[in-house]
Order: C-alpha cells, then sequence, then structure tokens
C-alpha cells in the first residue's frame, strides 16, 4: 500500500488530554517517524509535532481522533506525493 510523509501538529490546552494523546500515539506507533514537543508555559499549552510515513486513510483517522480530544487542536500537512523510496 502506497503511504505519505505527513506532519501532525498539535496545540494541547488542556493538559488532562495528554494520557489519551499519548494513547492514541501508542496505538499508532508503527507509523511515527519521530515526535517534537514543547512546553509554551508564558501561554499554557503545548506544541507537539508528530512525523508520520502511513497510507493516507491512516494519518486522517490519527489527526482525526487527535483533533477530537478535548482541548486539542490538530492540523496534517502533507508532503508532496512525489517522494519516492
Amino acid at each position: 500500500m502506497e503511504t505519505r510523509v505527513a506532519v501532525i501538529s498539535l496545540i494541547v490546552a488542556d493538559e488532562e488530554a495528554v494520557l489519551q494523546l499519548n494513547l492514541l500515539l501508542h496505538e499508532y506507533s508503527q507509523y511515527v517517524i519521530g515526535r517534537m514537543g514543547l512546553p509554551y508555559r508564558a501561554k499554557n499549552v503545548n506544541i507537539i509535532c508528530i512525523a508520520v510515513d502511513a497510507p493516507q486513510s491512516i494519518i486522517s483517522a490519527l489527526s482525526g481522533k487527535l483533533g477530537r480530544l478535548p482541548g486539542v487542536n490538530a492540523k496534517t500537512a502533507y508532503a508532496s506525493s512525489t517522494i519516492t523510496s
């Protein structure tokens, strides 16, 4: 199956969502290339970027599930579909 490279960017404003967020990332861990998290204490939010390589349907499902968590905003950016391995 063809895969895409994408970055899912998250703004986490509710710390209570972190446990559920980490459970979702563990569930999809086979697709995760890497993850970077930055606490922004001045605004009381956490910024998380997750790089993934997965079928587009999997990326959409993960992004949707993350974005439906209370206090979590999610946006996805896809690499050009011309990337080959």
